[in-house]
């Protein structure tokens, strides 16, 4: 009886003991589940909050108008995008105004080679003088300066001819040149805008010691491409126009020597003539001095 006894005694020692150390683990538990609760509501509070901060910083954001464009590149910026507005603004008055002066009414008037033409054949060279003043133009110049040579033979009246129309081409090509110039200038004010951008980005990388953000450099990397097509802009179209100015300028510069000739037909046909009928001259006498 005193085994038995002994027996139980142990065993409600041993489930007294179980009991006690599942009370402790239980309690070790639910300790670890509120630290765990309370560090991820602690972590949640701080997600939230730096949202909310996020959400109240002002957004950087890119230039979106032209003025903000221009204005964004600073000082340097401004004054290249200005050289390349003003070699825009060149570009329009140049090409309207030799469009206005290209033209064949104005280069060429109509009546003045049957005027001229008229008044030559009847012998009247002064006619045809006063005929050239009264429409002063590319043809007139042309045959006004042929007409000056007439006393010194028809090759001469030719050759007159040749260095006026040269010389008037000259002059109608020097105000076509300007395009050419504007056309190989906006590029390189672009390239310039380009590397002027590119240092401010490299400066910026270089001032934060290589840890700069893509945003940080965005503004320089920015202006710089917008300097490299605006210079584009200007350059292509003036160039095109002064391709298609230098070609008009060389079919109206024929043109008018070939109608010049035309109206100087009747001289030339008198300097002919008159060459053919004149005696050829007579040798001197042998042993004359």
């Amino acid at each position: 009886m005193e085994a038995t006894k002994c027996n139980m005694q142990y065993a409600i020692c041993k489930l007294q003991i179980a009991e006690s150390t599942f009370e402790d683990l239980h309690f070790a538990i639910c300790n670890r589940l509120r630290a765990t609760t309370h560090r991820f509501f602690s972590m949640s509070v701080a997600t939230s909050s730096l949202v909310l901060l996020l959400a109240q910083t002002p957004e950087h954001h890119a230039p979106e108008t032209f003025l903000e464009i221009v204005f964004s590149g600073g000082v340097v910026g401004i004054g290249i995008m200005a050289l390349i507005i003003l070699c825009s603004i060149a570009a329009v008055a140049l090409t309207v105004e030799q469009l206005m002066t290209l033209r064949k009414s104005v280069l060429l008037p109509a009546g003045l080679r049957e005027r001229v033409q008229q008044q030559l054949a009847a012998g009247n060279l002064k006619g045809a003088f006063q005929a050239c003043d009264a429409q002063p133009s590319f043809l007139a110049f042309l045959v006004r300066t042929s007409l000056a040579e007439a006393e010194s033979g028809w090759s001469a009246v030719e050759k007159a001819l040749e260095d006026a129309t040269a010389e008037q081409t000259a002059r109608l090509m020097r105000r076509i040149e300007y395009l050419a110039v504007i056309g190989n200038i906006a590029p390189m004010l672009g390239l310039l805008g380009t590397v002027v951008g590119l240092l401010f980005a490299f400066q910026e990388v270089a001032s934060t010691q290589g840890v700069a953000r893509a945003a940080d450099l965005a503004d320089g990397i920015y202006h710089a491409l917008v300097s490299t097509v605006s210079g584009l802009i200007v350059a292509i179209p003036s160039l095109a126009i002064y391709a298609a100015l230098r070609n008009r300028v060389d079919q109206l510069a024929a043109e008018a020597a070939y109608t010049a000739l035309h109206a100087l037909a009747p001289v030339k046909r008198i300097l002919i003539s008159t060459r053919s009928q004149s005696p050829p001259a007579t040798p001197p006498p042998p042993g004359a001095r």
